[in-house]
């Protein structure tokens, strides 16, 4: 599986929870599971995003349970993943996010998948994956 195909998991992911929040449903279901989605959902649900998930298997890849906030205005995955360097993201936040301080970038690092924020904080660059807010 390439990068373009994970990719294309989580931009289908996120997505998904767009459209369900604006059709205002409490819950979704997504499958395949992986490493990069769950990573993302872990920060969206650590920023309020998402009241919980849990991925289920079933023998077939999984299947994420998702329940809504009804917080999300906007999310979707950043495409090309551009490299950042850990001087130019507040370059990345004008660009993606509507307002300082409001959202979170997500970016993967050297040490993992971390928001834009904590990436800062850490000195580290990365690759941006996706947006949220």
């Amino acid at each position: 599986m390439g990068d373009g195909m994970l990719n294309d998991v989580l931009a289908n992911l996120l997505s998904s929870i767009k459209n369900a929040g604006r059709a205002g449903k409490d819950e979704i279901l997504f499958s395949p599971v992986g490493k990069l989605p769950t990573s993302v959902l872990m920060i969206m649900k650590q920023h309020g995003y998402l009241k919980e998930f849990e991925a289920i298997e079933d023998g077939k890849g999984g299947i994420y349970k998702i329940t809504l906030s009804k917080k999300i205005n906007d999310c979707n995955v950043i495409k090309p993943r551009f490299p950042v360097r850990k001087d130019e993201m507040v370059k990345w936040e004008r660009r993606f996010l509507p307002a300082e301080g409001f959202g979170v970038i997500v970016v993967s690092t050297s040490q993992g998948v971390m928001t834009h924020r904590e990436a800062k904080k850490k000195g580290l660059g990365g690759r941006l994956i996706a947006y949220v807010y």
